[in-house]
């Protein structure tokens, strides 16, 4: 008996990916054409939904993240059609996507959208849990429920997010840097957000619980997870809300932070019984001569690059992404960034004709604004998402179209900590050399303001906590007016910054 082929499909657009930037791109391509079939492919049966859409500044936006079953999104779309299976093979030649249920499908414009998976520091180990979609995030949860201490290994927002929410666990936090949150911070803004750590962790009454997970009435919810083998669609913002993240013990909050030190080797019990290593109990602030030898027994164990050597019942690899690329890359010449991307051009086309690509899994390889830097964060892959579609209609139509603004200035909000956090431009001086300056503003326990100036113009800013400065610094940044003149009255609390600029 023959085999049970997949579903075949034959139409102008094909987007690969459930994720912010593979849904956001189709559901614009579906409005741009409404009488064409967008053909959606996905390896899980949750996609990733924008919903409550907010610009809150000409660049600068917040949104929700819903977890949706794939026929919300066709119900909402009539003409998009979900292909709920992983890729196998790109056959770029014949404009052909395989897919692993045994689909053929034929496009004349692909965009690829399948994000990223975790770069864990060791493969195959089960005692090494990354977290980046659903079924991971709740892998996790289910782990610390019974769990005395886990280990942390990375410095990114995922780190940033467990380190504090985390309750009921020791916490060891092995980050390779000086100072907490590298990617986003400054040392002066890891200190202040350090201080948050050690105290008693507060629920805020007003926080949002942003993604949210969601069923048709009388359906049963899907798994969320990819078919086996493969990587589900990336969190989104305030992913651990709605977990329980909570450990064995009693107590909310404790964590101890090992700087600059990296993972050196994993042992498994057996391993470290017979390595005549000794391991170390979880500090309590003493002083380093009063660390004491760990009595208990633990499954793993994490020999560090300081020497250090820590027990504990998992290991939590926060160390960052690679763009998903393979599925794609066999019998197909795609130019490939320094950090494994695909590469795309100002209209997110690779060096594959009629493919595109947008959010995690590419590289901008356009000569990019002075104040905009790429990073994989859920914004950006709506952003993609949307100019890639937009782009793939204006090619097809043969209309020309400008590079999107979102693109001039870099913005992000976010929350860490409890904090809102917004982030604007070079905020951490990236590639600006030694030729700039700071200005500094701190209320312990309330907010943290930095901005970066060069030539008397602001570059960016970091702005943590409720400032409500964020709409005024973005516009002095894009206008890159001259503000010597202002000189430290820009960061003064008792002037209204924002009478001077009206």
């Amino acid at each position: 008996m023959a085999a049970a082929r997949g579903p075949a499909t034959e139409g102008r657009f094909v987007v690969v990916g459930g994720g912010i930037a593979g849904v956001t791109c189709a559901e614009q391509l579906a409005l741009q054409f409404p009488s064409e079939e967008i053909v959606l492919v996905t390896a899980s049966p949750l996609i990733k939904a924008v919903t409550n859409f907010k610009q809150v500044s000409k660049v600068l936006e917040e949104f929700d993240v819903e977890e949706q079953p794939s026929t919300v999104l066709e119900n909402r779309f009539p003409n998009i059609k979900v292909i709920e299976s992983a890729v196998k093979h790109l056959k770029s030649e014949d404009h052909c996507l395989f897919t692993e249920d045994g689909g053929q499908h034929v496009y004349k414009k692909l965009c690829l959208c399948a994000g990223a998976k975790p770069k864990l520091i060791c493969e195959g180990n089960p005692y090494v849990l990354g977290i980046r979609d659903t079924d991971s995030a709740q892998e996790f949860q289910k782990q610390l429920t019974h769990a005395k201490r886990i280990l942390i290994v990375g410095n990114g927002g995922i780190a940033l997010e467990l380190a504090y929410e985390v309750e009921g666990c020791e916490v060891i936090w092995a980050i390779k840097d000086k100072a907490i949150g590298n990617t986003f911070f400054d040392a002066g803004a890891a200190q202040f957000l350090t201080c948050k750590l050690g105290a008693e962790k507060l629920e805020a009454a007003s926080t949002q619980k942003r993604t949210r997970y969601t069923m048709e009435a009388g359906r049963k919810k899907p798994q969320s997870g990819a078919s086996a083998g493969h990587t589900g669609s990336a969190l989104g913002p305030d992913w651990h809300q709605g977990l329980n993240l909570k450990g064995t013990r009693e107590f909310s909050h404790k964590i101890h932070i090992e700087t600059l030190c990296e993972v050196k080797r994993i042992y498994l019990q057996e391993e470290f019984r017979t390595s005549g290593k000794t391991s170390l109990a979880f500090p309590r602030g003493c002083p380093k001569e009063s660390v004491t030898a760990d009595t208990e027994l633990w499954p793993v164990y994490v020999e560090l690059t300081n020497g250090k050597v820590y027990g504990c019942d998992f290991i939590v690899s926060a160390t960052g992404v690679t763009p998903n690329v393979n599925p794609f890359l066999s019998g197909n010449s795609f130019d490939l960034g320094e950090d494994g991307g695909l590469k795309v051009d100002g209209h997110m086309r690779t060096s594959v004709a009629d493919v595109y690509a947008a959010g995690d899994i590419c590289t901008a390889a356009w000569q990019p604004s002075a104040l905009w830097q790429q990073m994989r964060l859920w914004t950006q892959a709506r952003q993609m998402g949307w100019y890639a579609a937009k782009c793939l209609a204006a090619d097809t139509l043969g209309h020309a179209i400008d590079m999107d603004f979102s693109f001039e200035l870099f913005a992000h909000v976010t929350k860490f900590f409890n904090y809102k956090v917004v982030l604007l431009g070079k905020y951490n001086a990236q590639g600006l050399g030694s030729d700039h300056e700071l200005m500094l503003r701190c209320t312990k326990g309330q907010e943290y303001v930095k901005v970066v100036m060069q030539n008397g113009r602001m570059m960016g800013a970091v702005l943590i906590g409720e400032t409500d400065l964020e709409e005024t610094f973005e516009n002095l940044i894009l206008n890159q007016m001259n503000l010597s003149s202002y000189g430290e009255d820009l960061l003064d609390p008792n002037i209204d910054i924002e009478d001077y600029f009206d």
